[in-house]
């Protein structure tokens, strides 16, 4: 489907239809009320509780965490083994419990504004659609034309971020639009969940909604009004182009991938499943026990700004204990470091004065990686060491300021091939305005510079919505990205290095690591150029924060060994026999007496695959190769040098 029908259906569904007649149009279940007006009434007197009041669409989380939070008796909303899993506490130091506090989201808002002061109305409503739904969606049923950043913080539903009803109450018509136009319920309170015949009464009693199992709450399709934003592209002096720009489409990229096929859902990963029976709500006896039970952590790729959160508790009025913020933290840098990528590199071959590696990252992610906010990249750093540790070559090397040195003023476009040092390999997607130019102001997106970000499996550019997940030329006339033999979708990318070796002493040592940045200096720079209170406030906060990128893989060829620089290669102090080897069986001789200390196996990608320590100080040894057949290197060691043999098993 390309972009301009997508844009057309999303009009005309949500302007001409209008959300409450979309909502009735759908069928609904027929669920009585489990309690009288009376008893409502009743108990509305008693205490401060009270359900919803009419013609009000949500509630706060602080009216769920009664059933749904800690249980003091330790009976519900634990595992098996005791440990607490309940929903509130999880979901309450996540970057969606405090998306309208981001004190970075505000900032952007405000350089937003600034940038394009008669556009305030129309951007406030863009970004707090996604930042604080309930109270921009409760302002919109109420007949508001705009709800802006400064009402959140009166609001307690503006204030809430995306809260439990936020998710919900969506309804089971969600999957056909985006760009936070999300499909709200609102001629019934319904409160959507994934377990069949939900136990209503207590929920109308106590809130006034009635709880319904609808298959769509365990589905990825409920992510998507927010997880793809396309918005409507400006020039430099705020007039509309009539063009738009897709600011990011994780959902769409998870579309284009293998993983709805495969049953896999956003919810696998960021809201990942206990198998024990979880009693989910406090206080009432023969609840029935759920089970998968989806834990409400939603850990993501930010570790940067929940620290930041966490940090600034007081100032940006959050309540939720540090502990809570550190084990989210934890939760998703563990996020990035298992689910993320898989990293492998290897020695392809050396030629006269040039060692030739390959770098291989694997994409494990449903979407691109990174994605999401187009702030976010990844870096990958490969430096390579002579055996006095003297560098012969680096790339994607960060300066004191975390920026990374060498790259392209503009941008760094992709790499195929780097053969030289200070050239590095960034992944991620670079906005361009009406004149080409790099851009960090969302509303005048126009052009896509770059996007080499690496594609999920099974992600090709023949899908129906590739128009909003496009990948930029110089990635895409890649032979090595997510193509095997020209054949997409392997949601891999290779990178060759071509290291010269002029005065390389001795074997070498490769270090390869993928760094990920959620805010990385160049992306703020257009925006700290201008004065406002939220921008001072963030870069206070930005500037006195560690902005150390997370360290999500890496790998290491030690001990590499070449002809190069290396005089003692055929040195024949020492005697290896036989060179071809039928059964596996090696043996290393000391020719003059010479004690042998250590020896090592290296294959021909330069990895040591076995080592032998000659306690014994024999002056002869047999070392046995590994199973496989194929050229090895035996390194010997002895007092004052190291000895290379190059042997075959065959």
């Amino acid at each position: 489907m390309s972009l301009k029908k997508i844009t057309i259906i999303c009009i005309v569904v949500l302007s001409a239809i209008g959300f409450n007649y979309l909502n009735s149009a759908f069928s609904k279940p027929s669920v009585k009320r489990f309690h009288s007006d009376a008893e409502i009434i009743q108990f509305k007197s008693v205490g401060n509780r009270a359900p919803i009041g009419p013609g009000e669409y949500f509630l706060p989380s602080s009216s769920c965490r009664g059933c749904h939070g800690y249980d003091s008796a330790h009976v519900s909303n634990i595992d098996e083994s005791g440990a607490d899993v309940n929903l509130v506490e999880r979901w309450e130091s996540s970057m969606m419990a405090n998306s309208a506090r981001d004190p970075f989201w505000r900032a952007k808002v405000s350089h937003e504004i600034i940038t394009n002061p008669a556009h305030a109305g129309e951007l406030q409503n863009k970004c707090i659609d996604c930042h604080a739904p309930m109270g921009r969606y409760s302002s919109l049923f109420h007949g508001n034309q705009y709800y802006s950043v400064n009402q959140i913080d009166g609001d307690s539903l503006g204030i809430d971020g995306v809260s439990c009803a936020g998710c919900h109450t969506i309804s089971p018509s969600v999957g056909f639009t985006f760009s936070g136009q999300i499909p709200y319920d609102t001629t019934v309170h319904f409160e959507y969940g994934p377990f069949t015949a939900p136990s209503v009464g207590p929920m109308q009693l106590y809130e006034g909604f009635t709880p319904v199992f609808s298959p769509h709450m365990d589905n990825a399709k409920v992510c998507s009004p927010c997880h793809t934003l396309i918005t409507q592209s400006v020039d430099l002096t705020g007039n509309f182009t009539g063009g738009f720009f897709v600011e990011q489409a994780t959902y769409h990229e998870f579309e284009n991938s293998s993983y709805p096929g495969n049953n896999v859902k956003c919810q696998t990963c960021h809201m990942p499943q206990v198998q024990d029976a979880i009693t989910i709500a406090n206080g009432f006896l023969g609840l029935t026990p759920r089970t998968p039970f989806n834990q409400h952590v939603f850990a993501g790729a930010n570790s940067f700004m929940l620290t930041m959160l966490r940090d600034h508790r007081d100032t940006l009025g959050i309540t939720v204990p540090t502990d809570k913020f550190d084990s989210t933290i934890v939760a998703t840098k563990a996020m990035l470091k298992t689910k993320s990528i898989n990293l492998h590199t290897s020695l392809d071959s050396t030629h006269a004065d040039t060692a030739f590696f390959k770098v291989r990252i694997e994409n494990k992610a449903g979407h691109k990686f990174p994605s999401g906010y187009p702030s976010r990249r990844a870096v990958v750093q490969f430096v390579v060491l002579d055996a006095n540790n003297d560098t012969v070559f680096q790339s994607g090397i960060y300066n004191s300021q975390f920026r990374v040195v060498g790259e392209t003023p503009a941008y760094e476009p992709h790499h195929n091939m780097i053969n030289q040092s200070g050239v590095s390999q960034i992944y991620e997607e670079v906005m361009g305005d009406v004149n080409g130019n790099f851009t960090s102001v969302l509303e005048r997106g126009s052009i896509l510079l770059k996007d080499n970000r690496i594609p999920p499996l099974g992600f090709t550019t023949t899908a129906p919505m590739y128009d909003t997940t496009l990948i930029s030329n110089d990635a895409l006339n890649d032979d090595d990205f997510n193509k095997v033999s020209g054949v997409e979708g392997s949601g891999v990318d290779y990178i060759h290095f071509h290291v010269p070796l002029w005065g390389a002493v001795g074997a070498l040592h490769v270090n390869t690591r993928v760094y990920y940045q959620s805010v990385p200096p160049k992306w703020v720079d257009e925006m700290f150029l201008i004065n406002s209170a939220p921008i001072n406030r963030f870069k206070a906060m930005f500037q006195t924060a560690d902005q150390t990128p997370v360290l999500i893989a890496s790998d290491s060829l030690m001990n590499v060994n070449f002809p190069v620089g290396i005089n003692s290669f055929y040195n024949n102090d020492v005697k290896v026999f036989p060179t071809i080897s039928m059964d596996g069986h090696v043996f290393i001789s000391s020719e003059y007496g010479e004690m042998i200390n250590a020896i090592e196996v290296v294959n021909a990608q330069g990895k040591v695959v076995s080592k032998m320590i000659n306690s014994a100080f024999q002056t002869e040894i047999r070392m046995d190769l590994p199973f496989a057949s194929g050229v090895y290197y035996i390194r010997i060691f002895m007092n004052n040098k190291i000895l290379y043999k190059k042997v075959v098993k065959s």
